[in-house]
């Protein structure tokens, strides 16, 4: 009799749906400010499958539940920079009712796997477990050290995870110069062309309260100094502001590719006119092309007809790179006197080169699997783990390789309803993912 698992480990992708599958069915919803679920249940079963196959793990909680898990394959060249494979272990939640499927059911139908976390980012934890597992079990050896990290409390700012980790276990990623992750390396087809989105930016985050004072009052009373009217106010000038075209360098470079396999010029007076040649994609690439400051939330009053004397609201900005003073002096101005800012989170924006031994690496494994695709740098309209490691000198990509239908709105998986990912998508993604750490 064959055994079904031994079988499956004999290729790179052997094993990746299957674990895909069991990740998804952990719930690890993050509702942020410290709520959170099964993380801990994650990782243990992602260092149960590592250390099955003889890789000793670290697993570090940052507070009870919140739980990381890294683990290093050594190179053959111990002079070798060190490159980190990362992804994250939380989810954002889903309300099951919404829900053709359980979301946290791990369904395969239609030769996709179903449930939240498919591709935000389950998947790719999964590819990279299968690949390392493949690797020792058939005594590969990359050049470079891999270190493969798993983190936590990506989906609400990564106070519990990368941010934890890099601050006070640095040690794990000595000798790391770049690294891995979201959201990148996923097909889509430009004027007629497979192009491969390879992240190389990725937009600064500022999660802003919005706080207004006044006068309370009687609610059938005169009252010039109301503070829902002066936050409304604030709010209204603030999400109706358009925020001007401005292109940074991976930008350009995604724009030029565009114009290259379409015949399309970008025209900063019509952007839409370029942006349909892309899709689904333009939902991602549309929001690179200037700053956005989105209002999400509004508190204030407790009673019909009494006038508060406060209100509070949520802003999410997300900006350019190098742009930050530039936007946190605008929006004060729209937001005019008698509104103040705090910050609920406050990251940094990235921008690396599109070229080099890691891009060359990445580039070379897609075209090995799939000859005569294109491969285009893009920004990141959010954020991922990579803001962590960037301080510490540490060079951050974007690439979980996929190659999708057409059909497919990949975009809208993301943190949507009824998240979904094709299984040869994920095998695609395997292999290609195989023959970058074995041979960069």
């Amino acid at each position: 009799m064959t055994d079904h698992r031994s079988a499956a480990a004999s290729t790179p992708e052997g094993e990746t749906v299957e674990i895909c599958r069991n990740l998804i069915r952990i719930d690890t919803s993050n509702f942020g400010s410290g709520d959170a679920r099964g993380e801990r249940r994650a990782a243990e079963y992602v260092a149960g499958l590592i250390e099955e196959v003889g890789v000793p793990t670290t697993l570090l909680e940052s507070a009870p539940g919140r739980a990381n898990v890294f683990a290093r394959i050594e190179g053959t060249d111990p002079s070798a920079d060190a490159l980190l494979v990362h992804g994250h272990l939380d989810v954002v939640p889903a309300i099951a009712a919404d829900w053709s499927v359980d979301p946290f059911g791990g369904e395969l139908r239609d030769g996709m796997i179903w449930g939240r976390g498919a591709v935000d980012m389950k998947d790719m934890d999964a590819m990279m477990i299968s690949v390392l597992r493949h690797m020792v079990r058939t005594g590969q050896r990359p050049r470079r050290d891999i270190v493969f990290g798993f983190f936590a409390d990506e989906e609400a700012g990564m106070v519990y995870g990368s941010h934890w980790i890099a601050e006070h276990h640095r040690h794990l990623f000595d000798g790391v110069t770049d690294a891995i992750s979201e959201v990148g390396g996923y097909s889509a087809t430009i004027g007629g062309q497979r192009a491969y989105l390879l992240q190389t930016a990725e937009k600064g985050l500022m999660w802003l309260r919005l706080h207004a004072r006044g006068t309370a009052g009687h609610g059938s009373q005169l009252n010039d100094d109301n503070p829902v009217t002066r936050l409304s106010r604030a709010l209204a000038d603030i999400g109706s502001y358009r925020w001007p075209i401005e292109l940074t360098k991976t930008t350009r470079a995604f724009l030029d590719g565009v114009t290259e396999l379409t015949g399309v010029e970008f025209d900063p007076q019509d952007p839409q006119r370029l942006l349909r040649e892309l899709g689904s994609v333009a939902r991602f690439v549309g929001a690179t092309l200037q700053t956005t400051a989105n209002p999400t939330m509004l508190e204030a009053g407790y009673k019909v007809n009494v006038v508060p004397g406060s209100a509070e609201a949520g802003l999410d900005v997300r900006y350019l790179p190098e742009q930050r003073e530039i936007v946190l002096a605008k929006l004060q101005e729209l937001a005019g006197e008698g509104v103040e800012f705090s910050f609920e989170s406050d990251d940094i924006a990235l921008e690396v080169p599109f070229s080099g031994t890691v891009v060359d690496a990445m580039v070379d494994a897609l075209h090995a699997e799939d000859p005569g695709a294109v491969v285009l740098p893009y920004m990141l309209s959010g954020g991922t783990d990579n803001k962590s490691l960037d301080p510490l000198g540490i060079t951050g990509y974007g690439f979980v390789p996929l190659r999708l239908p057409d059909e497919l709105d990949f975009p809208a998986m993301f943190h949507g309803v009824d998240e979904r990912v094709p299984t040869d998508s994920l095998e695609f993604g395997s292999r290609v993912l195989h023959r970058l750490l074995t041979s960069y």
